[in-house]
């Protein structure tokens, strides 16, 4: 499921000093993104996620990924390094967006009428990851696509999208529907962790991006998911006589290291979870 979200409480003001710092940084000289690099079996930093294979397609577009929260988790060579006042920009950003995130997650599990405070043992001080995307224009759109389509393997994704720029699409009856950007919002994603853990009620929906002939598109996905120590399967109050669980069980950690070994393609990876 996919929703555009308008009354979200996020101060407009932090939301439009991100755009501009985000935009800022994408513009920074080569030598000085070059700090920000991916290591070797590292995806944090500047460059493209899930290359597995020097013959794989890639995708029309830069990314720029860093794990955020909890903050132990940062690395030292990126969020640390970041040019001020974009560093403390994004500190800010990520707090509400994990504020945020845990709202509704929270209102999610009372749809579900799940246990009380269940949903909020399973992600508080979750794994909260930022992915900054930038898609240059291409003469030959139709040939390229700016992100393989796929569903987002965390547990809900909020998309802040930093120009007024149709780019994003979700795959429908088996058709892609573009999704118009509103202003002062976000776009909230289901993942595949809530498909898992509400047992298959919430589906997580396949998407993909698409670039532009004359303009770039910037946008910004911020991931959230169960504590790093914590573990992916459903939710217990959910499963029980005549309700068996549909997905197998297994500790956060492992669940994204096999994640990154794969490339995107569709929702093969919730696939596999199945029990």
């Amino acid at each position: 499921d996919v929703l555009q979200l308008l009354n979200h409480e996020v101060s407009s003001s932090l939301v439009e000093k991100t755009k501009l710092e985000i935009q800022e940084f994408f513009k920074l000289p080569i030598e000085e993104k070059r700090k920000f690099w991916q290591q070797p079996e590292d995806l944090e930093g500047f460059g493209q996620a899930f290359v597995v294979s020097e013959e794989q397609k890639l995708d029309w577009g830069d990314m720029f990924y860093m794990q955020t929260h909890p903050t132990y988790i940062r690395k030292p060579h990126l969020f640390p390094k970041l040019p001020i006042p974009f560093r403390d920009t994004l500190d800010v950003y990520s707090l509400e967006m994990k504020k945020l995130a845990m709202a509704l997650l929270e209102q999610m599990g009372k749809a579900l009428k799940m246990e009380t405070g269940e949903i909020t043992k399973i992600f508080d001080d979750g794994l909260q990851g930022m992915r900054m995307n930038y898609y240059p224009p291409c003469p030959q759109p139709e040939q390229v696509i700016g992100l393989s389509p796929h569903s987002d393997a965390v547990g809900i994704t909020i998309l802040l999208q930093l120009n007024e720029l149709e780019g994003l699409q979700i795959k429908k009856d088996g058709n892609w529907i573009p999704v118009k950007p509103l202003p002062d919002s976000f776009i909230v994603n289901i993942g595949d962790i809530m498909e898992i853990v509400s047992n298959g009620i919430y589906r997580s929906i396949e998407h993909r991006a698409t670039v532009n002939s004359e303009k770039e598109r910037l946008s910004m996905a911020t991931f959230y998911s169960p504590n790093p120590d914590g573990e992916v399967g459903p939710a217990r109050s959910l499963i029980g006589p005549g309700r068996p669980a549909l997905f197998r069980r297994e500790g956060v950690a492992d669940y994204f290291k096999a994640l990154f070994t794969r490339k995107l393609d569709g929702k093969s990876y919730i696939e596999a979870m199945r029990s």
